[in-house]
């Protein structure tokens, strides 16, 4: 898994993290890191990561809501995910639940 972000010393700042899908907003909310399951495999972004655009897998986002917590895991399939300016937005074609 790549992480890419933030250094060690900035580990307060929260990521603005958004869940939607065709349908519906899932989740709104600042959190310490997402892992996305990417089809190039899993990466980690923290606030500051460097603008991407990536397509997402099935499988389980991993949202940890502290430095130190347990991940949230949340099935997903397909879809994009993009960092930018505002943070991390996840378009999945389908959320589990």
């Amino acid at each position: 898994m790549r992480t890419l972000g933030q250094s060690e010393g900035h580990s307060t700042m929260a990521l603005h993290f958004e869940l939607v899908t065709p349908a519906r907003l899932v989740r709104s909310e600042e959190v310490h890191m997402v892992v996305i399951p990417g089809t190039e495999g899993e990466m980690g972004v923290l606030q500051g990561h460097a603008p991407f655009m990536t397509t997402i897998k099935d499988g389980a986002l991993k949202v940890y809501r502290s430095e130190n917590g347990a991940p949230e895991e949340i099935q997903i399939q397909g879809g994009f995910a993009e960092v930018g300016a505002n943070g991390l937005t996840v378009l999945a074609e389908h959320v589990e639940g």
